[in-house]
C-alpha cells in the first residue's frame, strides 16, 4: 500500500537532531561552517541588586562595622520612605535638606543624630550611586552642644557595683577599672588578657585602633574564674562539632583553624549560640550589650542613684577619678584611647572645687 509507506525525511541528520537535541551538543562548533554556526547561548540576565543591598555590599567592601551598616541602611530607608519611595538618583538638594529639616523640626532629634543621617546619605550618593554632589557637602551640619559627662562619685560607684553580681557585675567592674567602652569589654578575647603584666590589650577599638590599658589587681581572680567558665563552654561547643568564633576581617580565610582555638574565644561569651547575620554560621557570640545596660540601670535604681546611669558612665567615672588621683592627662588620654587630648580635657571640669574653685559671695554673709 502506497499510503502505508513511511516517507523518509530529506535531511535525516536534521531530523535526528530535532528528536535528540543532545546530539547537537556533541557536535564540535569548530566543524560547523560559517553558515551553520550556532548563535551564542545567552543566559537570562539576572536583575540588578536592590539599592539597599548595594549599600550593604559597599559598606562591607570598605570594612565598615555591622552596626554602621545597620544604621546607614536604616537612614537610607527612612529617606526613601519620607519622599514617597522615590529613588535617590531622582532627588536632589531640596529633598535632602527637607529630610534633615524634618528630623530637626518634626522629630526633634539631637544634632548628633541629624549629622549621622547626613553622613549616611553622603555615603549613599558618593559610594553607591557614584554621584559626586557638591551640594550635599554644603548642607549645613547641626551644631553639637557641648555637654559635660555624667560622673559618679567613688561612693556611688561602690554602691552601684554592690548591687551587681555574676557576669554583668564583673563586666561593670571591668569597665570602671579599665576605662573601656562597653563593646570593647564584651569583645575582649582570652589572648588579650595579660595577667603577668597586669594589662589588657584592646583590639580594634573606636576608630579601629589598638591600645593597652591597666588590669586592676582586684579583678585578676574574678577574671580567671570567668575565663575558666568560658573554657568550659568552648569545650562543650567543640564536643558538639561547633566552637568556631567570629574573626575580624579576613583572618578566617588566612588562618582557617584560628576560629576554634582557645585564645580567640571571648572572655564573656553568650549563654546561647546564635546565627551570624552575615555568614549564616551558627556561633557563640559575646554577651549582649543590652544585658549589661539593663543590669546597670537596675543596679543604679536599687542603689538610690538619681543620676542617669549607664555602662558608659563608668568610663567617665574612671577618667575623672584618675585625674583626681593625680595622674597626668596624657596618661589618661592613652588609657581611654582618645585621638586628641582636647577630648580628655572635658573631664577636668571636676578638678576645680565648686564652680571653677571660686568662693561665692553668698558664703561670706
Amino acid at each position: 500500500m502506497a499510503d502505508a509507506r513511511i516517507r523518509q525525511p530529506k535531511n535525516p541528520v536534521h531530523n535526528a537532531t530535532a528528536m535528540y537535541p543532545s546530539l547537537l551538543d556533541a557536535t564540535p562548533l569548530a566543524s560547523l561552517t560559517a553558515h551553520e554556526q550556532l548563535p551564542a547561548a545567552t543566559a537570562p540576565a539576572s536583575p540588578p541588586p536592590r539599592l539597599l543591598d548595594q549599600l550593604r555590599a559597599r559598606l562591607r567592601t570598605l570594612h565598615y562595622s555591622i552596626r554602621t551598616e545597620q544604621v546607614y541602611v536604616d537612614w537610607a530607608r527612612r529617606f526613601i520612605l519620607h519622599h514617597g519611595k522615590r529613588h535617590p538618583r531622582d532627588m536632589g538638594a531640596a529633598e535632602v535638606e527637607a529630610f534633615l529639616s524634618h528630623l530637626a523640626v518634626g522629630r526633634n532629634v539631637s544634632a548628633a543624630t541629624q549629622n549621622q543621617a547626613k553622613s549616611a546619605l553622603l555615603f549613599l550618593y558618593r559610594e553607591v550611586l557614584g554621584i559626586e554632589l557638591p551640594w550635599l557637602s554644603e548642607v549645613v551640619s547641626a551644631k553639637q552642644s557641648r555637654r559635660l559627662p555624667v560622673v559618679l562619685t567613688e561612693r556611688e560607684v561602690r554602691e552601684l557595683l554592690m548591687q551587681l553580681n555574676g557576669t554583668t557585675g564583673l563586666v561593670a567592674s571591668l569597665l570602671y577599672g579599665t576605662g573601656m567602652r562597653l563593646l570593647e569589654g564584651l569583645r575582649l578575647r582570652v589572648k588579650d588578657v595579660e595577667f603577668t603584666r597586669r594589662e589588657i590589650l584592646i583590639r580594634a577599638g573606636k576608630g579601629n585602633k589598638d591600645r593597652v590599658t591597666v588590669l586592676p589587681e582586684n579583678l585578676i581572680a574574678p577574671l580567671q574564674q570567668q575565663i575558666a567558665k568560658s573554657r568550659a563552654l568552648h569545650l562543650k561547643d567543640l564536643a558538639e562539632g561547633l566552637g568556631e568564633v567570629w574573626l575580624p576581617d579576613a583572618l578566617a580565610q588566612k588562618y582557617p583553624r584560628a576560629g576554634v582555638t582557645w585564645g580567640w574565644q571571648f572572655v564573656f561569651p553568650s549563654a546561647q549560640r546564635a546565627i551570624d547575620p552575615r555568614s549564616g554560621v551558627e556561633r557563640r557570640h559575646h554577651l549582649c550589650e543590652q544585658t549589661v545596660q539593663r543590669a546597670v540601670a537596675l543596679g543604679a535604681r536599687r542603689a538610690g542613684i538619681d543620676k542617669p546611669c549607664s555602662p558608659h558612665v563608668l568610663r567617665h567615672s574612671f577618667a575623672t577619678h584618675m585625674l583626681q588621683a593625680g595622674y597626668d592627662i596624657r596618661t589618661v588620654q592613652e588609657l581611654l584611647g582618645h585621638a586628641d587630648v582636647a577630648t580628655t580635657q572635658i573631664y577636668t571640669h571636676v578638678m576645680n572645687r565648686g564652680g571653677r574653685g571660686v568662693l561665692s559671695p553668698f558664703d561670706k554673709l
